[in-house]
């Protein structure tokens, strides 16, 4: 790694970029020390007040394994882009020797003797573990609060939520107090946090990063990993590590990650020229949309159309209520088999949260014609997208179908008059996506009248993985959303 064509770093260690990091550790510009002591301190003065960070590890062992990575670096030895960076894990995904407690009383002593394979990865190119990142019980819910740890904030407005279940990935790249973070998304936990917290998250295609190692080989989880970034260049950075194939994820796509790499290093011009965008707006006033959501998704459009791109209304030509059916049903036949040995257990029983209960009970009511039934709908929905994809290259919708709720609320009931008959519809708009594993980008789309941010959802083709990130590092090249910072007071 040289930086040879990269300017010196200027300002505080916290507001650099990943990349420009990565390249002032690898030209002895920076120690791996002076960004740990940097990321200590940030997040001794910022994490009080947003609680995203948890499970700290002592600081002196922490100096010291920065120090070891200095010494390497020193001999001529770089383990890799992330060299000495700090970073914390999301609570879901396994991190060997620190607590992995996914929000649940049920896990809160859970100490993993193996990494998971994308975590796996971010330690062999050279990250230092420091904690992980909060998140909803189990993951369960885009709203990030739990009984081991408490509630995340939103940096923009401490009395709303972060969002989730990647709430504190977001929340410690919007306070400054991580360069990159790692998220999951099964509904829309790696793009509505970074909606809700002003940052960039991308949901990648399903099979893109390797899931486990773990008991479900071949069974579909509807879930992947993926990367959060204060830029698209980071975001492609963090990727290029996570992605590739791995024979014990036997679903996992084929490649290596490098053409990430690549984008991360030598981002293309913002020019959308023929780019064919569709918009769904509201799914055909399917669903409910607190004010100022759509107007702001239309401006962040505008954006993509001065590029060049050629926007147009679009239709699902679908039935998007067969689209949510397919999708609880399947989440809930899911979730039951994950945690319906919980539920039974007399010991851990009362430990899980409404939500969860209500998810096992469900999947555990559905037939066997009615799981068919939704597997049927999920491949005719894909046809129907097949056919959508000919006439567009990306779609666009909200990200998000209100801005930040209050923190003290367990899911919003009612949007625009509209009553919420689920935990998670108030989230709907993320679905089209997730049921069929599509690649799918949060960029920032602005504020609104209170302060709060909001985002705008790109979705690709299947695989399309690339191409949707691209758009987004135009969309990047175009605004400046991010450099917004929240105000954290003498933080």
């Amino acid at each position: 790694m040289t930086r040879s064509s990269h300017a010196p770093l200027e300002g505080p260690l916290h507001e650099q970029s990943a990349l420009a990091l990565s390249h002032a550790i690898h030209a002895r510009e920076i120690s791996a020390r002076e960004l740990m002591e940097a990321t200590l301190a940030r997040i001794e003065a910022v994490n009080p007040s947003v609680n995203a960070v948890i499970s700290l590890r002592d600081t002196q062992e922490l100096l010291g394994e920065a120090e070891a990575a200095d010494a390497d670096l020193a001999k001529g030895r770089s383990r890799g882009v992330l060299h000495g960076f700090p970073h914390a894990v999301k609570d879901l995904a396994m991190t060997a020797g620190i607590p992995t407690t996914m929000g649940s009383p049920v896990f809160a002593r859970q100490v993993p003797a193996e990494d998971g394979i994308a975590v796996a990865r971010l330690r062999k190119a050279g990250a230092i573990f420091i904690g992980k990142t909060n998140t909803p019980e189990f993951g369960l819910g885009s709203h990030t609060y739990n009984p081991v740890f408490g509630a995340t904030r939103n940096p923009y407005n401490r009395s709303r939520s972060a969002g989730g279940s990647s709430g504190g990935s977001a929340v410690a790249l919007a306070a400054r107090m991580l360069p990159l973070a790692d998220g999951s998304d099964m509904m829309g936990s790696l793009r509505n946090p970074a909606g809700f917290c002003n940052v960039y998250g991308f949901r990648p295609s399903y099979g893109r990063v390797p899931s486990g190692p773990g008991p479900e080989c071949f069974m579909d989880s509807m879930a992947t990993e993926g990367p959060m970034a204060r830029t698209v260049a980071d975001m492609a950075l963090l990727l290029s590590l996570q992605a590739g194939y791995d024979p014990r994820a036997p679903q996992s796509l084929p490649g290596d990650g490098s053409e990430f790499a690549a984008l991360a290093e030598a981002p293309p011009p913002a020019d959308l020229k023929g780019l064919r965008i569709g918009w769904l707006g509201d799914f055909g006033g399917h669903m409910a949309m607190e004010d100022g959501i759509l107007d702001l998704n239309r401006q962040a459009l505008s954006v993509l159309s001065d590029l060049g791109a050629e926007v147009e209304v679009a239709s699902l030509g679908f039935d998007a209520e067969r689209i949510w059916k397919s999708w609880t049903d399947l989440r809930s036949w899911r979730m039951a088999a994950k945690l319906g040995a919980i539920l039974d257990a007399p010991e851990t029983r009362d430990s899980l949260k409404p939500a969860a209960v209500w998810e096992v009970e469900r999947g555990r009511a559905l037939s066997l014609s009615e799981i068919e039934a939704a597997s049927q709908t999920r491949s005719a929905w894909y046809r129907a997208a097949q056919r959508l994809f000919s006439n567009f290259d990306l779609l666009a919708a909200p990200v998000a179908q209100l801005f930040p709720f209050y923190v003290t609320l367990d899911w919003p009931k009612e949007i625009a008059g509209r009553s919420m008959d689920t935990y998670h519809r108030w989230m709907e708009c993320v679905v089209p996506a997730s049921l069929l594993g599509l690649p799918s980008v949060s960029v920032p789309a602005g504020f609104g009248e209170g302060g709060l941010p909001t985002g705008l959802q790109l979705i690709g083709r299947p695989r399309d993985d690339l191409g949707v990130l691209r758009t987004a590092s135009a969309y990047e090249q175009a605004t400046d959303w991010v450099s917004r910072m929240p105000d954290l007071g003498k933080a």
